[in-house]
């Protein structure tokens, strides 16, 4: 059990309710939420056990809101959810060979650029049309190779792919942000279904931080389906920023 202060329990599930507020936008609420629990000092296992159990509760909502404003492009979405399991095993077997330092000397160079890409899209969607058909391979490749990302390193998967759909495959920013979702939700399942199994997770903070979650999520799915390129645009920024500082700090 764990003997928190009341100050701590209150600063834990504004956290977690300011991750999923920013994980139904933009995506990379991981990178609030797994600090907040580590700051208590969970076990490494525990806090990613919490942090899943959180988060894919919190992430089928923003997926319910945004299926329900009609955001979901139903065959991009199966595909890049299926292609984004299958990456995410391959990157889970590199991650047991390899280390991920390279990785994050090379984002340290590509996540500036993904800012520049995005400050400088008027409206975050591709100029070009695109076929059915070839956005399905779009998605079926984004969601191989950002699923072997989640699985070899993982922080910012969604904002990567929200940031894919807009500029390679053409989606607008709604859309891009639906199928996300599910995309997301596909993936945690699998990781959310062994903590559970296996014990992983403390109940006693997982329940309130799962509501916490859920209400995040809910409130930005919402503005997000209200305001557009106007909310999604300078979430994605401060996101990208955010795992700027975070990569840097594990670097240097």
């Amino acid at each position: 059990m764990l003997n928190l202060e009341i100050w701590q329990y209150a600063l834990l599930f504004f956290l977690i309710f300011l991750a999923g507020f920013i994980d139904s936008i933009a995506g990379g609420g991981g990178l609030i939420s797994l600090p907040a629990y580590y700051s208590l000092g969970l076990p490494p296992i525990y806090a990613l056990g919490n942090n899943k159990f959180s988060s894919t509760f919190g992430g089928a909502i923003a997926f319910y809101e945004y299926q329900k404003n009609g955001n979901v492009i139903w065959r991009l979405a199966l595909t890049g959810a299926a292609f984004s399991i299958i990456g995410s095993a391959i990157g889970s077997q590199i991650a047991l060979r390899f280390s991920d330092v390279y990785l994050k000397y090379l984002l340290v160079f590509v996540i500036p650029v993904l800012a520049i890409v995005t400050l400088k899209k008027k409206n975050l969607k591709a100029t070009r049309n695109i076929s059915t058909s070839h956005k399905i391979i779009l998605t079926a490749v984004i969601g191989l190779v950002v699923g072997c990302y989640d699985g070899f390193f993982g922080p910012g998967t969604g904002m990567f792919l929200t940031i894919a759909f807009t500029t390679i495959v053409g989606l607008d920013t709604l859309d891009a942000c639906g199928n996300t979702k599910l995309m997301n939700f596909s993936s945690n399942i699998a990781a959310f279904t062994t903590f559970v199994i296996n014990g992983n997770i403390y109940y006693s903070i997982g329940i309130p931080c799962m509501l916490c979650s859920i209400i995040g999520n809910m409130i930005g799915a919402k503005l997000a389906i209200k305001g557009g390129d106007r909310i999604v645009r300078p979430v994605l920024i401060a996101v990208l920023v955010l795992l700027l500082g975070n990569i840097l700090i594990s670097c240097f």
